[in-house]
């Protein structure tokens, strides 16, 4: 990985005026950043964000796709519809979808592969819950749910990013010590490196409450290749020094 990626995920956050608030800010604070970026916003703000953002070194992302093309899923946002608004990324598998949303691997998986074949980088989210990193199976967990991914996205898969998200240290304020996410992002780089000659391609991203205290520590990881920020990203002063602490 050349350059690092920070990403934030808003969640069910923001509003026109917050929003715009926001991306000037962070625009604003922004001095040729040595490494890519990236918001992931409500469906309802992808025109506006677009706007906002045009001609910026921020892309844009979404924070979820459909596994369908098209038809009769309503509610449901296809691939080819966020590309209409200059998407460039979409988070899939994120814990909060899998666990409130029913998500499972497979629809995970499909979700990747969709916007795979729609020309939009899927953000693919792994972790464990507290339960399963108690009882050992953080590698059991994890693996399982990106084999899933590579099993139905084969030669494509050096075209995803990854995010390592204990969902015991989401919005939690806990967050994995820098060694504990580095144990697993090694885990996760063997088993890219498994599927594909191109692994080297493949960011693994950090996202259990990175906050503008600990990103430079856990950023400096060998296989820490960025952060997904959920609340640090709603405040551009902290999202800026991450963003700096990524070069």
């Amino acid at each position: 990985m050349s350059r690092k990626l920070i990403a934030g995920n808003w969640k069910m956050n923001g509003s026109l005026a917050a929003n715009e608030a926001l991306l000037k800010g962070v625009l604003g604070g922004l001095n040729a950043p040595a490494c890519d970026i990236a918001v992931c916003v409500p469906s309802a703000y992808l025109a506006q964000c677009q706007t906002l953002l045009a001609g910026s070194p921020v892309a844009l992302g979404a924070q979820d796709v459909s596994q369908h093309e098209a038809g009769a899923f309503t509610g449901e946002i296809s691939t080819a519809m966020l590309k209409e608004f200059g998407v460039r990324y979409a988070i899939v598998g994120h814990s909060e979808r899998r666990q409130y949303h029913g998500e499972t691997d497979a629809v995970v998986a499909a979700k990747a592969q969709r916007a795979l074949a729609g020309g939009v980088t899927p953000i693919v989210c792994v972790g464990e819950t507290l339960a399963e990193r108690e009882a050992g199976k953080t590698e059991e967990v994890v693996k399982r749910q990106l084999a899933a991914v590579i099993h139905l996205n084969g030669h494509c898969i050096s075209e995803i990013v990854v995010a390592y998200e204990p969902v015991w240290a989401i919005g939690t304020g806990k967050t994995a010590t820098p060694e504990q996410a580095q144990a697993v992002h090694a885990v996760l780089r063997a088993q890219l490196k498994a599927a594909t000659p191109q692994s080297d391609r493949i960011a693994i991203l950090y996202g259990g409450s990175m906050n503008a205290a600990n990103a430079a520590q856990l950023l400096a990881q060998p296989d820490i290749d960025g952060g997904l920020i959920g609340g640090a990203a709603l405040k551009a002063p902290d999202f800026l020094t991450i963003i700096a602490a990524a070069h």
